[in-house]
């Protein structure tokens, strides 16, 4: 295939890349018009954040006097973010680069670099982010010029609304009480592969009670989602409540959703953890497992604690811009999309 920047096919990639311009202004009128800031997070930060299978870009800085210190290219603005309403901002937004390493071998979906539009709702219940998707997911079809979002054969209306579906439920379509498998907001493998033929041979391949549910997600859950129209899977189990407060009828969910459009996973969006005493409790253990699995661990940023005792209650999602510009304009691949692609 012959380079991005070569006369020919850039001619073929233009109107894909005009259609992306199209959709990044329409994205942001429509924040303008909500009472949005929009803001742009430093990209070079003293911690990529602590989730356990996201692997950051370190960069190295040299001070003046010649002395060296680590710091790393972000994984997501959340931080910079979360400290902004800390400090009083209440509904912000971002169109950002972000850097995860091993990403370009995880499949056509992923970049080690990408564009990732993010935003905050403060004294916002989550589900409020819910409905902005389904505006958001219209907004983008129509800067297309479309009523379709589509990839590799699958179809999705935005015009059709979105379907809500809880994780356990997701996995009940699959024969898995996932529910019974969470004891004290931990998750128990043994009780996870106890549940039937749809498991059998996983404890040869999976090592933890996580492991084995990011499997089942990815590779039997998560296909069959957004065909038709977009699904909302919501309520993830504590075990996998990342930087989401856990939710008030029940312990053993958070209230984490997911967006999934065509098979493909959009957005990650949380009802705001904002408990530093249970956040760091919740780095340390996964940073030991990091530690554990990768010989590595990223240290925790304690302005980010600090800043979560004065961040108000809020509502915050992170949205693969890039993805959602290939699924409106049918593009093959995400190379199509981006101006400048690596």
């Amino acid at each position: 295939m012959s380079s991005w920047w070569d006369k020919r096919r850039h001619t073929d990639r233009r109107p894909l890349l005009l259609t992306r311009n199209r959709i990044q202004a329409a994205l942001r009128a429509w924040f303008a018009d909500r009472g949005f800031t929009e803001i742009d997070p430093a990209y070079v930060v003293p911690s990529p954040g602590n989730e356990i299978h996201l692997h950051a870009l370190p960069v190295t800085l040299t001070d003046a006097d010649l002395e060296t210190r680590q710091a790393w290219l972000h994984t997501s603005p959340e931080f910079a973010m979360k400290k902004l309403l800390a400090a009083g901002e209440e509904k912000i937004f971002t169109f950002s680069r972000v850097w995860r390493d091993r990403e370009a071998a995880a499949g056509a979906l992923h970049r080690h670099e990408f564009t990732m539009l993010e935003w905050y709702r403060a004294d916002a219940p989550y589900e409020q982010l819910m409905d902005d998707c389904e505006e958001l997911l219209a907004i983008a079809c129509e800067a297309a010029g479309t009523d379709v979002l589509s990839h590799r054969g699958e179809t999705c209306m935005p015009s059709r609304g979105l379907e809500r579906l809880s994780v356990a439920d997701a996995f009940l379509r699959q024969g898995i009480d996932l529910l019974a498998t969470i004891r004290d907001g931990q998750g128990d493998l043994e009780l996870l592969l106890r549940q039937g033929e749809t498991l059998r041979g996983a404890s040869r391949f999976e090592t933890s009670w996580s492991d084995l549910f990011s499997m089942i997600l990815t590779d039997l859950v998560a296909p069959g989602l957004g065909r038709g129209r977009a699904t909302i899977l919501d309520r993830y189990p504590a075990p996998e409540a990342a930087l989401a407060r856990r939710a008030p009828d029940d312990p053993r969910v958070a209230e984490r959703f997911e967006l999934f459009a065509c098979g493909v996973e959009l957005a990650n969006g949380f009802g705001e953890l904002t408990d530093p005493v249970e956040q760091r409790a919740r780095f340390k253990a996964d940073m030991a497992t990091r530690e554990r699995l990768y010989g590595e661990r990223y240290p925790i940023d304690e302005d980010f604690l600090a800043a979560l005792a004065d961040m108000p209650p809020a509502s915050g999602i992170a949205l693969g811009f890039d993805r959602l510009v290939m699924l409106a304009t049918g593009a093959p691949r995400l190379s199509d999309v981006i101006w400048t692609p690596v």
